[in-house]
Order: C-alpha cells, then structure tokens, then sequence
C-alpha cells in the first residue's frame, strides 16, 4: 500500500522529501502530499519507508488503504 501524509499534522518541515527513492513526494500549499502512484514504501531500497524514519510527527505518514500493496515488476 502507499503511504499518505497527513495535512494536518505535516508542519512543512521537508524532511521527508529528499529522502523519497522515489521522488513521490512534493510540497502542494505548504504542506507535502505523497503519489500513491510512485510510492513503493521504499521497498527494494530501505528497510522501513523513509517518510515515516524522518517525519519529526509520529504518526504522520500512514498507510493509505485506498491503495493496493505495491508489487515489484516481475
């Protein structure tokens, strides 16, 4: 599943977005917003999702469950 930020509680800090391996994340009306369609949880690359590792804000990168899980191309 993707990961989603939640508006309300991402201070706009930018922490997270350089750390994306994807670049699913970008700043929209000084918050930031994650692609769901770019977002892999950073599988392949780390051992837990890097937004989540960085964001000073527990629990404001969360799974979107109105996504599926991402599977790797084969």
């Amino acid at each position: 599943m993707a990961y989603k930020i939640i508006a309300s509680q991402c201070t706009g800090c930018s922490a997270c977005e350089p750390e994306c391996p994807n670049v699913a994340i970008r700043e929209k009306n000084g918050v930031f917003i994650i692609d769901p369609k770019k977002c892999t949880e950073c599988l392949g690359h780390f051992d837990e999702p890097q937004c989540v590792a960085v964001c000073p804000v527990d629990l404001t990168c969360v799974i979107d469950n109105a996504f599926p899980r991402y599977v790797a191309p084969v």
